[in-house]
């Protein structure tokens, strides 16, 4: 068979996997025996409960009306809807900020205010990525952000990969040290059914430390290229580079924020301060104030009822109240920036669109916990899982997690996908060794983010090393110390969440 001829292995979808593993779970049902726990008033599993029961093996129209009831709730198993709508309600958000440029123009002008000391915007960018990724999940998004940052990188002496890395490695490790990501922090809490404020200081210990990692790492590879540009890895193919980005061009690229940009991104900037401080539960650490004030609003005559009696404080806002924000917060910035209303319509449903993928996939995913549920073996894997687990130290439990999650990522790179695939399960084994939902949650987030700096299974990886014209092989080589340095950091960390 000629080389032309020869099928390569593509590995399959996110969706794929995910409906290849409620088939895997339904074949399961028929063979593993079902069971039952005991429950608490507030609907925990109690340990030592555990009982057969009858079996309820399921067939191919279950496996097919997995997702379907999952999307629409299905009980046990909460809805995905409420979570499908917040997160196509962020991407029209999203799609109207992109419109108006403010971004771009942004990490620009950041750009041009460093000329002359060009390390500088590393150590000022890759925390600003960062923070992106650990508040709002930066992905995607930051596609736009390398037409704009390699040529300037190469044209002050680095090169392709430098800029790639301050992009690419800033917001993902942003993810994997995510403090209210909700892609990631917020769905596992939702499916572990846990506070996302929970594990907050190790998460912010972990955003710290990641970050300063991934920040110092490229900061000596620049330096190394600057003073040698032979070290670089892509050294052999820079001129093709140069002409490919025209380098010359990099003096004209727009980098004044407008009046209307500015008030933009000072909303922006809100959006995400309110959605922050709505997902607090401030009654929870005894914070009264928004409450309060929340009663009183709603209690002043005429005022009250034009407001809405319905309306709720913040700290008690979850997913339809964060769709609400970004959806009014969408139409502000549009109004601001005085966008029409034709084409704001357009960038908002486009926006939305580009995130589909990843509401359906949480519906897809949380099949997998309705197929289980429905043919009642979650509670006998929970119970083999509290057998197996007795002896264990808390330590030996969270590293193993950590470890499990290292595959797992692979197969689901989607953050949203994985977390409502497996959270339903992980969550409730940690607390037959002590071992609190947020940081197994920590354990996900830090195992995907390590993976999703690597695979090839992320559009995000791909779509960025496609961009700056760099073989996955050579990020590979690039990237490794890196990712050995995460990998053992992180498990440190896990070690001392233990203890905390």
């Amino acid at each position: 068979m000629s080389e032309n001829t020869k099928k390569r292995f593509q590995m399959p979808s996110s969706y794929t996997v995910l409906i290849i593993i409620i088939a895997i779970m339904a074949i399961l049902t028929w063979i593993i025996p079902a069971g039952k726990y005991d429950t608490d008033e507030a609907g925990n599993l109690i340990a030592g409960t555990y009982q057969t029961v009858t079996s309820n093996p399921q067939g191919i129209y279950d496996v097919l009306m997995a997702p379907i009831r999952a999307m629409l709730g299905h009980e046990p198993t909460k809805a995905a809807i409420d979570v499908a709508f917040f997160i196509l309600m962020v991407g029209g958000f999203l799609g109207v900020v992109n419109a108006t440029g403010t971004l771009d123009v942004g990490i620009a002008s950041i750009v041009k205010k460093y000329k002359g000391r060009e390390k500088m915007l590393i150590l000022i960018l890759m925390p600003l990525f960062a923070l992106g990724g650990t508040t709002y999940g930066m992905g995607e998004e930051t596609m736009a952000f390398y037409p704009l940052l390699v040529p300037v990188m190469m044209a002050v002496g680095f090169d392709s990969i430098t800029a790639v890395a301050i992009i690419l490695l800033g917001s993902q490790v942003g993810c994997l040290a995510s403090t209210l990501n909700p892609f990631a922090t917020v769905i596992a809490s939702d499916t572990a059914g846990v506070s996302s404020m929970d594990g907050v200081i190790l998460r912010i210990i972990f955003w710290i430390v990641m970050t300063g990692m991934s920040t110092y790492f490229v900061y000596r590879y620049a330096e190394k290229i600057q003073k040698d540009p032979t070290k670089s890895l892509v050294y052999s193919h820079r001129e093709e580079d140069l002409k490919h980005f025209n380098v010359d061009a990099v003096a004209n690229v727009e980098s004044t924020l407008s009046k209307k940009q500015k008030q933009v991104l000072v909303l922006f900037v809100l959006t995400f301060v309110l959605m922050i401080m709505s997902f607090i539960p401030w009654t929870d650490l005894k914070v009264t104030i928004f409450e309060s004030f929340n009663k009183w609003l709603v209690g002043l005559p005429f005022i009250g009822k034009i407001v809405g009696s319905s309306t709720s404080a913040l700290g008690t806002w979850y997913f339809p109240e964060g769709a609400m924000l970004f959806m009014v917060m969408g139409i502000i910035i549009g109004f601001v920036y005085r966008m029409k209303e034709s084409r704001f319509i357009t960038v908002f449903i486009n926006g939305a669109a580009d995130l589909l993928s990843v509401a359906l996939i949480v519906a897809v995913a949380r099949g997998i916990q309705v197929i289980m549920n429905d043919g009642m073996i979650t509670a006998t894997i929970l119970h083999w899982g509290e057998v197996g687990l007795k002896g264990l130290s808390s330590q030996v439990f969270i590293v193993l997690t950590y470890i499990f999650y290292l595959p797992m990522s692979f197969l689901i790179p989607s953050t949203s996908g994985l977390a409502s695939a497996t959270m339903g399960i992980m969550a409730p084994l940690g607390k037959f060794v002590n071992v609190q939902a947020s940081l197994i949650i920590t354990a996900y987030q830090s195992a995907s983010g390590l993976l999703n700096l690597l695979t090839p299974t992320s559009g995000i990886v791909m779509g960025a090393l496609a961009l700056g014209r760099i073989e996955l092989s050579t990020w590979w080589k690039f990237v490794a110390k890196l990712a050995a340095g995460i990998f053992v950091v992180s498990i440190l960390l896990l070690i001392l969440g233990t203890f905390l």
